[in-house]
Order: structure tokens, then sequence, then C-alpha cells
């Protein structure tokens, strides 16, 4: 059942953070379950060092629940923009 709860909020959060991130993120469906997965990974761990949230340890353990997406999409568009810094190209 974890491995669902994970590949949904994976989903929920990947899908959310490409709609609300400026610009265009490429990738399909496999894409952007895994952008969700890891920033749910990395805004729980995140969250949860800097503010200590209950909502932020939800987020990396894979619970659905509002703030558990909430702290999921922020670190999905944080990868999203260390993506874009990583990958620039210099004309």
């Amino acid at each position: 059942m974890n491995i669902i709860a994970w590949l949904v909020l994976g989903l929920i959060a990947g899908a959310l953070a490409k709609l609300i991130y400026p610009g265009h993120q490429g990738g399909g469906i496999f894409a952007t379950i895994g952008l969700g997965i890891l920033g749910a990974l990395v805004g729980g761990y995140l969250g949860e060092i800097l503010l200590g949230s209950s909502g932020a340890a939800a987020a990396a353990s894979g619970v659905i629940s509002i703030p558990s997406i909430i702290f999921a999409v922020l670190g999905a568009m944080l990868l999203i923009f260390l993506w874009g810094l990583f990958t620039r190209q210099t004309a």
C-alpha cells in the first residue's frame, strides 16, 4: 500500500509543481511521478529540518495529506529550479 501512496503523492505533487512553475518542463507521466516523489523527499526533509513540521515529515514518509502535498510540491519546484540551473546552456 505504501508504494501506491508514493505513486499517487508523486503524481499529484509533480503535476502541481509543473503547473505552477513557469516555463516548459518536459517529460511524461513517469518523469512527473519521479519528480513528485523526489520533491516529497526533498521538501519533507528540508521542512522537517528547518521548520520541524509534522506535514513535512508526512511528505518525507509518503503520507497523502494537504500539508504533505504542499511540502512535496515545494520540493519538486526546488528540484525543477535546480535542474534548470545545472542544465542551462551558455551560448
